[in-house]
């Protein structure tokens, strides 16, 4: 009798645990079986060490990143998210049960099935995750096209905390599966800060439930903020072939941020403006529409006319928005 590879056994510990959860098994063979119906938005996603995440990083965290931001994008366009499949290239002494144990928490909160992907073996963790989402009865796909003069631009969170959390991680912040043990010099009050800024890098929360609410609105413009907000607002107004005028002083910004931002040498508000990886939405309704208080948006901007060749106004800021280049993986 042939030996079970790895390969083999994982993939069986993998439908041992789908069971133990009362999740679905439903992974095939090399692909996977469905018999689909309505409308679907498809999303791939990648999280590569050394590029989004560092090599101390958690697999189980690994596993919970990679679900949130992909999820996100289904957030960006109204979708409900029903199925996923992975990819996972890693050293062989990489933690592979951790890093399904974090995706399938992910599922479980998301109601995602994970049914299907590829297994190597290489030098660095490279991750993928395809998620198919389900437009829902009675929504309409969100789009960044949307947005008309007269707009008013809505923020779904704050920003800026994920990229200072980033910071804090290269500056030497220590991440176990549960715990994070921050450097001694950052002064007390404002260790909470730097936990929230960390969390928030590490374990975005995917808006669906505010994404689902825009769905259902006549007209809404959308765009989830992962590059950062003018190089995300600059995609939805060029799409949407206006202009913009956002105000810098509107960002939902906490003091404590400011505070710990500055105390590590940054700007604040070039981290709200540029920084990235919020995964918070970023959109535009008519003015006569306001979200529901409990997705706790707020308002920083409006959409005006297209003018000129700068569709992006900042008022207030301390840097001009041409300036402000935000993430952009191809040129760095």
């Amino acid at each position: 009798m042939t030996k079970r590879t790895a390969e083999d056994r994982l993939i069986g510990w993998l439908r041992t645990e789908l069971n133990r959860r009362g999740l679905v098994d439903r992974l095939g063979d090399d692909v996977a079986w469905l018999t689909l119906g309505g409308a679907w938005a498809v999303s791939a996603d990648q999280q590569i060490e050394g590029t989004h995440f560092g090599s101390r990083l958690p697999a189980w965290r690994l596993g919970r990143r990679l679900a949130a931001v992909n999820l996100s994008d289904m957030a960006a366009a109204g979708a409900r998210p029903r199925f996923a499949t992975a990819t996972v290239a890693a050293p062989r002494n990489f933690d592979f049960k951790a890093f399904f144990r974090g995706l399938l928490d992910s599922c479980e909160e998301f109601g995602l099935s994970l049914i299907g992907g590829d297994l190597a073996s290489t030098p660095r963790v490279t991750t993928t995750l395809t998620v198919f989402g389900q437009r829902p009865r009675g929504a309409q796909w969100l789009r960044r096209d949307r947005a008309q003069p007269g707009d008013v631009l809505w923020l779904g969170g704050s920003v800026g905390e994920s990229a200072l959390g980033r910071a804090l991680l290269e500056r030497g912040v220590t991440v176990g599966r549960a715990s994070v043990r921050l450097p001694g010099n950052i002064p007390n009050d404002l260790r909470t800060s730097a936990r929230s800024a960390i969390a928030r890098h590490l374990l975005p929360v995917p808006q669906l439930e505010l994404g689902a609410w825009l769905g259902r609105r006549r007209r809404a413009a959308a765009i989830d903020v992962s590059d950062g907000v003018v190089l995300d607002l600059e995609r939805l107004v060029r799409a949407s072939a206006v202009g913009c005028v956002l105000d810098a002083a509107a960002l939902p910004l906490s003091r404590a941020f400011a505070e710990l931002a500055t105390f590590v040498g940054l700007k604040p508000e070039r981290l709200a403006l540029a920084g990235g990886e919020d995964y918070v939405l970023l959109f535009a309704l008519p003015p006569r529409i306001r979200p529901p208080r409990a997705f706790a948006a707020t308002a920083v901007g409006r959409i005006v006319p297209k003018g000129g060749r700068a569709r992006i106004q900042i008022d207030g800021a301390k840097e001009p928005a041409q300036k402000l280049e935000g993430w952009d993986h191809l040129s760095r």
